[in-house]
């Protein structure tokens, strides 16, 4: 989703020839599909195949990533060839066999790069990142010593974790039954394509799992990151329709939190736990791991490349920042390293790097059928009424002179339990009767309800609802 997640909003506005890998082009016409976005051309590229944009020919190149089909980029321009890192790690023993093509780093670092911009995602982890193969002796470990029904989550477009399960799954007599949504597309295009080496005997439809002995049965679903409809969740909750944990079932969660999910992954393995299921997760056992290099790795690329300028990119700043110092540790000069934020550009000339003008950028919501009409003024109110709810006060005012003709009525949802605060509300309304006893009009009226409510149910509560005036003149 960080890589394509945009794409079918984005294609809206604005249909550029795309280009991608084989797998990566099946995930996004699935995407598109799922969209109904149609009449957008997607050309497949393969590694060592050069792209002619003039005056830019872009060559891709072989990563290892966590899922097949991996690139880095190496843009030859007029000043100089610019290397994009992609998402890699220097993994030797790949699900896929495919390893980095190290040989293309080293030709391209022999001609000279002028500028990297590099992965940073583990630039807080020490040494090489483990390699997917231990992924794989997890997997058998566990599938050879479990008896009942073993049930792996992952990310959807994972293809590679689907493969190990299946592998796993096959080497036990075990049946692999795919379910929700998006991993089902996903694991139908990787098949078709090639890249999912499976017989058919081995998948099994979701219908078949109640009539499957556990033992014989392994399931691969969504629910990793703890996504509320995801469904291991709604497992975990008791609340999926077809599928229901009982006391010896395997639960796997093959995936580490994205930073901010911590809370939702925790409160998805608590309620794993109280179902009284077995669960394997990263903290415990060995059943992720990352698809992206450390601090070794990342200081053997600025080695290999030898970049006369250095950009870091692909983490929160701490890890772009973190990245910038290992490149000093490696000899480069730190004028020469660029740490950005977001809408920083970084402009080369023959003259040459220096930082440009900044442009607009940030986050683009999505909101039902709206893109990017949800403004900082509705966040703020929506983030308002989340906190402390709203309390609504109605009044009729005569027109000439200001006065109170009737009311106030109070509405309030999310504030107080309305049977327990008869007193609390008969006490305001009489403040905002006082407030309005001499009149004044409606903007004064509309000042002083919101004012001594404010006030008074700050004083009563300590909390600060949102104030609405609704004023009817007569």
């Amino acid at each position: 989703e960080d890589h394509i997640g945009a794409l079918p909003y984005l294609l809206r506005e604005v249909n550029p020839p795309l280009y991608a890998t084989r797998l990566t082009r099946g995930l996004i016409e699935v995407k598109l599909k799922e969209q109904r976005i149609k009449g957008t051309h997607i050309t497949t590229i393969r590694p060592h195949e050069t792209i002619n944009l003039p005056p830019f020919r872009i060559q891709p190149y072989r990563v290892c990533h966590s899922i097949p089909d991996g690139v880095g980029l190496a843009v030859h321009t007029p000043l100089g060839t610019v290397v994009h890192s992609g998402d890699y790690k220097f993994d030797q023993t790949p699900v896929d066999g495919k390893t980095t093509d190290f040989a293309k780093l080293a030709e391209l670092g022999g001609k000279g790069v002028l500028l990297l911009m590099a992965d940073s995602t583990n630039a807080e982890r020490p040494g090489f990142t483990p390699s997917e193969q231990e992924v794989g002796e997890t997997f058998e470990r566990v599938f050879a010593q479990t008896k009942g029904r073993i049930i792996v989550t992952t990310f959807a477009s994972n293809i590679s974790r689907v493969q190990q399960v299946i592998d796993a799954a096959t080497a036990h007599r075990r049946q692999v039954a795919v379910v929700g949504r998006s991993m089902q597309n996903n694991v139908k295009m990787a098949k078709e394509l090639g890249y999912l080496k499976v017989h058919d005997r081995t998948l099994l439809k979701p219908e078949a799992i109640p009539h499957t002995p556990p033992e014989r049965l392994a399931i691969v679903c969504t629910g990793s990151q703890g996504e509320p409809a995801s469904v291991l969740v709604r497992m975990a909750n008791r609340d999926h329709p077809q599928l229901t944990l009982v006391p010896g079932d395997t639960v796997i969660m093959s995936a580490t939190p994205i930073p901010g999910n911590e809370e939702v992954v925790h409160r998805t393995l608590n309620n794993l736990f109280r179902l009284g299921v077995q669960v394997y997760y990263h903290e415990l056992n060995r059943v992720h791991v990352s698809g992206h290099a450390s601090r070794e790795e990342l200081k053997l690329l600025l080695g290999m490349l030898k970049p006369r300028y250095f950009m870091p990119l692909h983490g929160e700043p701490r890890h772009l920042t973190l990245h910038g110092e290992l490149a000093q540790e490696a000899g480069m000069d730190p004028a020469q390293i660029f740490v950005l934020e977001d809408g920083q550009v970084l402009e080369i000339d023959q003259k040459g790097a220096r930082i440009g003008e900044r442009v607009s950028a940030g986050q683009v919501m999505v909101d039902g059928l709206g893109v990017g009409d949800v403004g900082q003024e509705v966040l703020r109110d929506r983030h308002l009424l989340s906190h402390d709810g709203f309390v609504i006060a109605v009044v009729t005012i005569d027109g000439k002179n200001g006065k109170l003709l009737s009311g106030p009525d109070l509405v309030t949802r999310g504030f107080v339990y309305l049977p327990k605060s008869e007193e609390l509300l008969a006490e305001a309304k009489e403040r905002v009767r006082e407030a309005l006893d001499k009149g004044g009009g409606r903007a004064a009226a509309n000042k002083k309800i919101h004012e001594v409510l404010s006030k008074y149910l700050y004083e009563k509560t300590k909390r600060r609802p949102m104030i609405l005036p609704v004023i009817t003149e007569v």
